[in-house]
């Protein structure tokens, strides 16, 4: 006879048994479905990737991007200006989820120009130790010799020369259009999102804010879809952390050791001091189209990789405006001055110029440079340029993937 204990004891064990078989089953359909939610969400990432590299492939241009079969994923893109740039943005949507992702885009130049100097003036001339790699186009066929500081002249150029015309080749228009108006969401700073203290972050997904600032931006961090204005001027100290965003004001300065992504666009002026850092793709942008002086100042051992530009002046206006770099930088970028250039760093991109200028602490000599390397040919194959005039838009590819 069994006895009643031990009937309840096994009843006990059936239970726990039960519970725990129950828990198997439980964990392994939650594991189940968590798996197929991960590979869902691998799946409408590479989707996502698809999305981009199908929208490169047909230039950006409009297109109804074809539904995936076997997922039953849908994709779209859509391009837009954002300052000088094109954002691209994609998205995989199946059901309720949805992948987005934003990139600024650009088409390849083969662009080998080094030296584009303007045929209005002397011909160029060089002192001290010049290297220039790439296809110059100059007011005469020769570089001549300058002796400066009792300098040992030395030249090694590499690449064709070619008599230029009287003007520079004409600036993509997109370069005024910024000036004219950016359509933008105005808005106060206590009305942007704040995801941590000091941190104001805008996705490129939404619409660009525009906010006025202080003179002094200071001990802060914007992220994203920004446009940052002054009516005055604006000065970015170096505790200030700057990512992607537009800054426009009649000034613009940077504080010595600064570093950040920007697109600085100014009327008046535009200063870097010493060791500032401008990583790609930034660009410093004066449209000057008064009687009145202008300038971009970039001191010694500045890194800027995008696009140095003044323009907009005229003929009789080009020694009122000027872009001076001084010695120990590094110019990774595209220079365009529709005034006087006075160069002393080395840069890897192009040069286009109206008039060079050395001045030196005796001296200022004209279409005069020194002791400087410009070469075309040190853009890596990967690298994309700002587009500084209207070309055949051949190769699409990513410049940054900002979300």
């Amino acid at each position: 006879m069994v006895k009643a204990h031990s009937l309840l004891y096994a009843i006990y064990i059936c239970l726990i048994v039960s519970i725990i078989c129950g828990a198997l089953l439980y964990f392994a359909n939650l594991y189940t479905q968590l798996n197929l939610h991960y590979n869902l969400q691998e799946e409408m990432f590479i989707h996502n990737q698809s999305v981009v590299n199908f929208a490169l492939g047909n230039k950006i241009e409009p297109e109804d991007v074809p539904t995936d079969e076997n997922s039953g994923i849908q994709g779209s893109y859509e391009a837009k200006q954002y300052g000088l740039l094109t954002l691209l943005l994609s998205e995989s949507v199946l059901r309720n989820d949805t992948v987005a992702s934003a990139h600024f885009v650009g088409n390849f130049s083969s662009d080998k120009t080094a030296i584009h100097l303007a045929n209005f003036s002397k011909p160029l001339s060089y002192s001290g130790i010049v290297k220039i790699t790439g296809n110059n186009e100059l007011p005469t066929a020769f570089i001549e010799t300058a002796y400066i500081d009792n300098k040992p002249p030395q030249i090694i150029a590499e690449g064709k020369i070619t008599v230029s015309d009287v003007r520079l080749p004409e600036i993509n228009p997109d370069f005024k259009k910024i000036f004219e108006g950016i359509t933008t969401e105005k808005t106060t700073l206590a009305d942007v999102e704040k995801p941590k203290d000091s941190l104001f972050y805008n996705s490129f997904h939404n619409t660009t804010k525009e906010v006025y600032v202080n003179t002094v931006l200071s001990n802060s961090i914007f992220k994203g879809n920004f446009v940052l204005r002054n009516k005055d001027s604006i000065r970015v100290k170096k505790n200030t952390v700057l990512e992607d965003v537009i800054l426009i004001a009649p000034k613009i300065t940077f504080e010595e050791g600064f570093k950040g992504t920007v697109q600085a666009f100014a009327t008046k002026g535009i200063e870097l001091e010493k060791k500032v850092t401008l990583n790609y793709p930034s660009v410093t942008c004066i449209y000057n189209d008064s009687s009145t002086e202008s300038t971009i100042r970039i001191k010694e051992e500045c890194k800027i990789t995008g696009a140095v530009v003044l323009f907009g002046n005229a003929f009789e206006n080009i020694s009122k405006n000027s872009i001076q770099i001084d010695k120990g930088g590094l110019i990774y970028a595209d220079i365009y001055c529709t005034g006087k250039l006075d160069l002393k760093s080395k840069v890897y991109g192009s040069v286009y110029t109206n008039r060079f200028f050395l001045k030196t602490k005796s001296s200022t000599y004209d279409n005069t440079i020194a002791d400087v390397e410009i070469n075309s040919g040190k853009r890596p194959e990967y690298f994309i340029a700002i587009p500084l005039f209207v070309t055949k838009k051949t190769k699409y590819g990513i410049l940054k993937k900002v979300l």
